[in-house]
């Protein structure tokens, strides 16, 4: 069983940054796909920004220009740099790891971006 935990949210004003990062104790990090999602009440989780085992990355629409999704192997984690954050971007994001048909979550970090 591999264990994920995030870790960097907070309270932050629009136009602020944060940086997430997430860490996993798989023993072979580097086979894993990774992601970082999110979720609002009472809507579904969203794909957020998502990098390959082999560094291709893919954004949500909205992310594009302002989120950096990144992953360090050997540290065994997963960062995401968020810029130039709206109100919108408030909800619970998620890390997840996948290799084939094997997925873990993490049980996420609160991002809350408001004045």
């Amino acid at each position: 069983q591999v264990q994920v935990a995030e870790s960097g949210g907070g309270l932050v004003e629009p136009g602020g940054s944060l940086r997430l990062s997430c860490t996993a104790s798989a023993k072979i990090f580097s086979m894993y796909d990774t992601g970082w999602y999110r979720q609002t009440p009472g809507r579904q989780r969203e794909l957020v920004a998502e990098i390959s085992s082999g560094g291709q990355t893919n954004y949500l629409d909205s992310a594009k220009g302002r989120f950096t999704i990144s992953r360090d192997d050997a540290k065994n984690t997963l960062y995401l740099q968020m810029n130039n954050l709206k109100p919108e971007d408030t909800a619970v994001y998620y890390c997840k790891l996948q290799y084939v048909f094997t997925t873990f979550w993490g049980r996420g970090t609160q991002v809350t971006v408001s004045s």
